[in-house]
């Protein structure tokens, strides 16, 4: 997820796309200019919520080694068994994290060190605000500055691109082109699909509706692009939406966008068992079995949520402010 760097323009373009949303589902002309303006002012009231954040995530890179609090700073010669690297957006980089303790990266490491009695080194590339069209410059940069590659690679990516509103396929192809690369190197992948931004309190309902039906599009097109690579995707949104929805004031950091620190292990140990059967590595039991979303439940519950808002907006307007 990503505190401000979608700006202004990503909001103004999902209320835009929302709204039409709000129209195909109810067939009202007047309705489209009121849910036009309704969204529009909803996308500037979360923008204000939501703020800017120049913060940078904790410094968490190194070698972690089992049962080891503290890692080991990595350089030439530094001796380590797997290279785990983190790519992706602000949520993979551990934004709203307050010390390095609570870094996704950092709690996947540790978890895998642990697990499998070997030394972890865990190298960073993803950056706070990046969408799918972010992973090929990470990936290249991965391929020029090291040498030796990763033998595991987790993403978190997409909610970056429900707020910039970028196409669902495209999306998907680019993230199927990154695992795909990564793979060809010989590099076991877990890709952590597009959360559920229907979580998200500072976005406001009917446009939090609207977002959260884009997310879980994105989270099912990305889960068959990184198959068709060879990777292996972990469906954030479904796994994490009802602990988030119990209890936001817990699995929310300050910035009420990104996780805190019992979000971000929540997250873990939903990714570090499918990483860890990947690489041979896991004796803890049996995996999660991911759940299932109905597409036509759905999209029957977002059809319902964003006519009955916006028809209940429309009734509170003058005849005409409607027509303005």
């Amino acid at each position: 997820m990503q505190q401000g760097g979608s700006g202004r323009g990503g909001w103004r373009q999902a209320a835009v796309a929302g709204a039409a949303t709000v129209v195909a589902g109810s067939g009202a002309g007047t309705l489209s200019w009121a849910a036009y303006r309704h969204l529009l002012a909803q996308a500037a009231a979360a923008r204000t919520v939501i703020g800017r954040s120049t913060d940078r995530p904790p410094e968490a890179d190194g070698v972690y080694a089992p049962g080891a609090r503290v890692p080991q700073r990595w350089r030439p010669g530094v001796q380590s068994d797997l290279h785990l690297m983190i790519f992706g957006d602000s949520t993979a980089a551990g934004m709203g994290c307050v010390v390095a303790d609570e870094v996704p990266g950092v709690l996947i490491a540790r978890g895998l060190a642990d697990e499998s009695g070997k030394r972890i080194r865990l190298s960073t590339k993803a950056i706070p605000g990046a969408t799918s069209k972010g992973l090929e410059g990470q990936v290249d940069a991965m391929l020029v500055a090291h040498h030796d590659r990763p033998d595991a690679a987790v993403v978190f990516i997409g909610a970056n691109d429900v707020t910039k509103k970028h196409a669902v396929a495209a999306s998907a192809e680019r993230l199927r082109t990154a695992v795909r690369r990564l793979r060809a190197e010989g590099t076991v992948v877990v890709v952590g699909t597009c959360p559920d931004l229907g979580v998200v309190t500072a976005i406001p309902q009917p446009l939090r509706a609207v977002v959260r039906t884009w997310g879980h599009r994105l989270a099912r097109a990305q889960t068959s692009a990184t198959l068709a690579a060879g990777g292996h995707p972990v469906a954030l949104a479904d796994l994490l939406a009802p602990e988030f929805l119990a209890a936001p004031e817990r699995m929310f950091s300050a910035d009420r966008f990104h996780p805190s620190a019992a979000g971000y292990e929540l997250a873990a140990q939903q990714i570090l068992p499918v990483l860890a059967a990947a690489l041979g590595e896991w004796a803890g039991g049996p995996l999660p079995t991911l759940p299932t979303v109905s597409d036509v439940a759905e999209q029957r519950r977002l059809v319902s949520r964003l006519t009955a808002s916006a028809n209940r907006h429309v009734s509170r307007l003058r005849p005409r402010d409607a027509l303005q």
